[in-house]
């Protein structure tokens, strides 16, 4: 018989308890969860509540698909209710800006590499394709960010006049774009190629450089500068 309570586990097994002898490197995803949960719901403790959860979802991914979870779906499981969901949606968003604050350490804006790390996990979980433009200044510093879309099917709705009017309201001399696909896979579609290229070429007569145009996957990304889609591109062919 299954213990419904976590006093009625070996102390050696309570998450809490193991966690104070172990360290927390050394308890499952779903023990640190539980710890996080604090309790169970009637005839099951935290840590089966936390097991149910990780698994509740038929891609069966763990961790993982909790930040694609609103509010409202972790309230519909049972157990999870309006206090537990918040605690949840605050632990995703804590991560997202621990990882972020991390990256920020090396943030250089000439290189791709440091720049998809810094968005990452902002990013890459995100269920519809998000589109950022970053405005940087004389000395290549960032002075702002904004995101021209969410919710949108693809890149081609994104035009090139909003992209432009936003770095000279802000006077940037140069921009890069960040945006997501939610499919995990980075490769630039023909409509990223296209639109990449107009904002590229328009930006060059009005005096703003498009430096990159990054393409966010899952715990990857394409540099458009990198592979050569700035100088080689005819959005006509």
């Amino acid at each position: 018989m299954k213990s419904n309570t976590i006093k009625e586990m070996y102390r050696e097994e309570r998450p809490y308890e193991k966690c104070e002898q172990y360290g927390p490197e050394n308890l499952t995803d779903a023990e640190l969860l539980a710890i996080l949960l604090r309790t169970g719901t009637r005839g099951e403790n935290s840590l089966q509540l936390a097991k149910r959860l990780l698994h509740s979802d038929e891609n069966g991914t763990g961790l993982l698909h909790i930040h694609h979870w609103t509010g409202e779906r972790l309230k519909k499981i049972k157990g999870i209710g309006k206090v537990k969901s918040i605690q949840i949606l605050c632990l995703c968003e804590l991560s997202k800006r621990m990882a972020r604050a991390s990256a920020q350490e090396g943030l250089n804006f000439s290189a791709p590499e440091t720049i998809a790390r810094y968005y990452m996990e902002d990013m890459r979980h995100r269920n519809r394709e998000v589109v950022k433009v970053i405005l940087l200044n004389t000395r290549s510093r960032m002075i702002g960010e904004k995101n021209l879309s969410s919710g949108t099917v693809n890149m081609a709705l994104i035009s090139p006049r909003e992209i432009l009017v936003e770095a000279l309201q802000k006077d940037a001399v140069s921009i890069i774009l960040i945006h997501n696909h939610p499919s995990g896979d980075p490769t630039p579609s023909r409509n990223d190629v296209c639109i990449t290229r107009r904002v590229f070429e328009a930006g060059r007569l009005i005096g703003v450089e498009l430096l990159d145009h990054i393409v966010i996957g899952d715990n990857c990304f394409i540099s458009m500068r990198e592979k050569g889609f700035l100088d080689k591109v005819d959005p006509a062919g």
